[in-house]
């Protein structure tokens, strides 16, 4: 069972940057395409981005596309998202997962525990 840590949340002022990882143990993410999720106070879970299994493909919400960008290295079992011009809507808890796709199709097969992200304004 592969596990998912998130880290490199925190307190950001509007206009500044984050950049978040998310490291996997038990199990190689290298055949898997991977995502993130975002989740603020009295929403639903919502889709960030995500990534093909070699990093060839990338998809993003309309909210972050030219802010956000996902990468990953398959060699340190790790994906990042690079967050920048953070506005105080993205503040959230940011979620990694693991689809059980080479492309992301949707389906996730397991999730980490979240990191926050808090954007003041």
């Amino acid at each position: 069972q592969v596990q998912l840590v998130e880290s490199g949340g925190g307190l950001v002022q509007a206009g500044g940057s984050l950049r978040l990882s998310c490291a996997a143990s038990g199990g190689t993410l290298s055949n898997s395409a991977m995502a993130w999720f975002r989740q603020a106070p009295g929403k639903e879970r919502e889709f960030v981005a995500a990534i093909s299994w070699s990093g060839g493909s990338t998809s993003y919400a309309d909210s972050v596309k030219g802010r956000f960008t996902i990468s990953r290295d398959n060699i340190r079992n790790t994906v990042y998202l690079r967050m920048g011009s953070l506005k105080p809507e993205d503040a959230a808890i940011y979620y990694c997962a693991l689809s059980d796709q080479a492309w992301y199709t949707g389906t996730i097969r397991s999730w980490g525990q979240g990191t926050q992200v808090t954007v003041s304004s």
